[in-house]
């Protein structure tokens, strides 16, 4: 957007920002919230690790499922319209995960959360692209995955302090309140664009449209590098730091509850910092591919760390987390790498094409190292939770450090914009 917005506008887009970046707390804390209480939840329900690894990637199922809807909806009804449904939504989700007496109603709230939220970065992102500067798209996300991300470093050791002090299902409860009052907010505060009106949705939902620009994108070669990207970097961060981080430093590597899930937050707090990070330094440098090209080796390199069973000290250990999750930030550029090569009228769609590769990935890696470790289990049991050797986490995770050093190679792919929409160029 590059029309000079008055002090009111500038004053309704920061309202509209901090609304869409609390909602995206709690995504971020939903998304992440299994890794902190993974022995919680295989107490309470009695799981296998594939069955806990599917109760987890249930939320990644039907957000990969919603990722191009949602950039339909958002381009044509608006942000605001999708953030309040998606407020409720996932609000009686996370109140039904918070009481559930079982695993298949654990499983209805789970997917019903992942609903919910499922429509908040999109949202987020086409807020952004509408109301700030072509040139600041990179930096105001990553500002704004900066403080979203205080939600999956609540869902390291502040969750797992607050599950072992007051029970794990009064949190989802508490969450369950929070969103359904951002959702209110949202449709109180929130506007789809400087010069509308609360209820002038974003354009006319013509269906023949919507598809023509959806199967433009589908069509650009140049949007694909960006989704394998997101694919291999954010699907093995959502896998890991989503579920299995925890129980590999416990039990693969012999650490304590506390100290395993101070290694988390480090993980989360690096990917807060690096979101912003990452973010600046592209649009500083006026380059996208660089940054995503050394960020990705870097953390493919790590995945080798853990793969080998080197046991660090405990500062090495928590540093090479915290570096873990400052390049795992690098995937973030796949959106801008995607939207600055397709029309800026499609960039809900081609951001949620991006964004869908990491979800379906994460949804798929879940339970498929679960699946891997349960083949190896030798059948030892304490207090009703399943105990793995550390060599099947090992195995479990080659997956994931597979799935990294396939978004590494995607990076050489990735077509340079210089921070600008080069869309004309390419049609030429």
């Amino acid at each position: 957007m590059n029309e000079t917005l008055t002090p009111d506008q500038k004053r309704r887009r920061l309202i509209a920002l901090a609304v869409v970046v609390a909602a995206y707390v709690l995504s971020f804390f939903q998304r992440f919230a299994p890794a902190g209480i993974a022995q919680d939840l295989a107490a309470s329900f009695q799981t296998s690790a594939a069955s806990l690894g599917v109760l987890a990637a249930t939320y990644f199922y039907v957000y990969t499922l919603m990722q191009v809807p949602t950039g339909i909806l958002v381009d044509t009804l608006g942000p605001r319209r999708i953030l309040f449904l998606g407020g409720i939504v996932a609000g009686g989700g996370s109140l039904l995960f918070g009481m559930a007496e079982s695993l298949n109603a654990a499983l209805v709230g789970r997917t019903l959360i992942g609903l919910g939220v499922s429509v908040v970065f999109i949202s987020m992102l086409k807020i952004i692209a509408v109301w700030f500067e072509e040139h600041r798209f990179a930096s105001v996300v990553g500002l704004s995955m900066l403080l979203g991300n205080l939600g999956s470093v609540l869902a390291g050791a502040p969750l797992s302090w607050l599950a072992q002090t007051t029970g794990w299902r009064g949190v989802f409860v508490g969450v369950g309140i929070l969103s359904l009052g951002l959702a209110v907010l949202a449709w109180v505060m929130v506007r789809d664009r400087p010069h509308a009106s609360a209820n002038v949705s974003a354009a006319k939902f013509d269906r023949t449209v919507i598809l023509t620009g959806l199967l433009r994108v589908l069509k650009n070669r140049a949007t694909w590098p960006a989704a394998f990207v997101n694919a291999g970097l954010s699907g093995s961060f959502f896998a890991f730091g989503g579920l299995w981080a925890t129980p590999f430093l416990t039990q693969g590597l012999g650490m304590s509850r506390d100290t395993a899930t101070a290694h988390l937050s480090l993980y989360f707090a690096g990917f807060a910092i690096g979101c912003l990070v990452v973010g600046t330094l592209s649009d500083r440098l006026r380059r996208r591919k660089p940054v995503i090209l050394v960020s990705a080796h870097i953390y493919g390199a790590i995945w080798l760390v853990w793969l080998s069973g080197l046991i660090l000290p405990l500062p090495a250990s928590y540093a090479l987390f915290a570096l873990m999750g400052l390049v795992t930030a690098s995937f973030t550029l796949s959106w801008a790498c995607a939207k600055e090569v397709n029309p800026p009228a499609l960039s809900g769609m081609s951001t949620s094409v991006a964004n869908m590769g990491g979800f379906l990935a994460g949804a798929l890696l879940q339970p498929a190292v679960g699946w891997i470790m349960d083949q190896r289990w030798t059948g030892a049991m304490m207090n009703g939770v399943r105990l793995y050797a550390p060599e099947d986490y090992r195995w479990g995770l080659l997956l994931i450090a597979c799935a990294t050093w396939m978004g590494a190679l995607a990076a050489w792919f990735i077509r340079e914009t210089h921070c600008r929409n080069i869309y004309r160029e390419i049609e030429q």
